[in-house]
């Protein structure tokens, strides 16, 4: 049985490659729940690198226990091209869920580590205080920053982006409700009614339909705060909404802001890559 259809960040999949050297140092003929938390604690970029800083957990410990394990059921997963448990696969199947819930396309390391937190296995390794770090720190949107004083304006940006106009509301508001939430729509609703549209980006389509939005100092009126952006899923990978990002940031920079507040951010691996965001550390 091969499984082939999954997609993951970068990040994620550097915890794989952890997981599987894991598994090659314990002598496991299959990679399991307790291989892939040990890539998580080995991993020290982004949102982990402050769990690796604030939870503690005996590594060994783990180490023991997973060489102790007897084989069980067994399926060759094809992205990592390694055999894993099935107890892992049904990880693997808990993560894309929590993707789709969130309307995401790519499975990243929240996902999977929400999914891990759930098993039997880790429950019984890790205390709940250990386990709500985890999922504070780790699964959870981060507030991120990123510093604009050298910023400089990509080219090669997607072209149909323009800002939006009082005439763009109500087809703005019925696109976000459908594809995101009331929340977003609320939020870009009440910068229409404050007059504050000049701050919302719109990304079109061919046929000039509503593709993707963006917004700064919209949400909750705070100055210097990117949120919330969204594009249609299936025009993601596109370039949307980086080019929506950059849209924003621009202005913030020529506003005369010295950082950005990028709120709220759930894929913490793209803000990275498109504008050196780093994560705000919890206080």
């Amino acid at each position: 049985m091969e499984i082939c259809d999954e997609r993951y960040t970068k990040r994620m999949m550097r915890v794989f490659q952890l997981a599987i050297k894991e598994q090659h140092n314990t002598g496991s003929t299959m990679l399991r729940e307790e291989h892939l938390f040990l890539g998580f604690l080995q991993e020290k970029t982004g949102a982990l690198g402050e769990v690796a800083l604030r939870v503690t957990i005996d590594e060994e410990g783990l180490r023991n226990l997973v060489t102790n394990r007897q084989d069980e059921g067994v399926v060759y997963y094809a992205p990592l091209h390694a055999t894993i448990d099935e107890n892992l696969l049904a990880v693997i199947e808990t993560a894309k869920k929590y993707m789709k819930h969130y309307n995401q396309n790519i499975i990243n390391e929240g996902h999977i580590l929400r999914a891990l937190l759930s098993t039997s296995v880790i429950n019984e390794y890790v205390t709940e205080g250990q386990k709500d770090m985890f999922i504070d720190l780790g699964t959870t949107a981060r507030d991120m920053i990123t510093h604009l004083g050298g910023y400089e304006f990509p080219s090669n940006l997607f072209k149909q982006i323009r800002k939006a106009k009082i005439s763009d509301k109500d087809n703005l508001l019925r696109f976000i409700e459908e594809e995101f939430s009331k929340e977003w729509m609320n939020t870009i609703r009440s910068a229409f009614e404050n007059q504050e549209q000049h701050s919302i980006y719109i990304a079109l389509d061919n046929k000039g339909n509503i593709i993707g939005f963006a917004g700064y100092d919209v949400f909750e009126r705070k100055k210097g705060y990117f949120d919330p952006m969204g594009v249609a899923k299936s025009n993601r990978i596109k370039g949307v909404g980086y080019s929506l990002l950059h849209h924003c940031l621009n202005d913030m920079k020529e506003i005369g802001y010295e950082y950005a507040i990028i709120g709220g951010a759930g894929p913490i691996e793209f803000y990275e890559k498109s504008c050196q965001a780093v994560v705000i550390p919890r206080a």
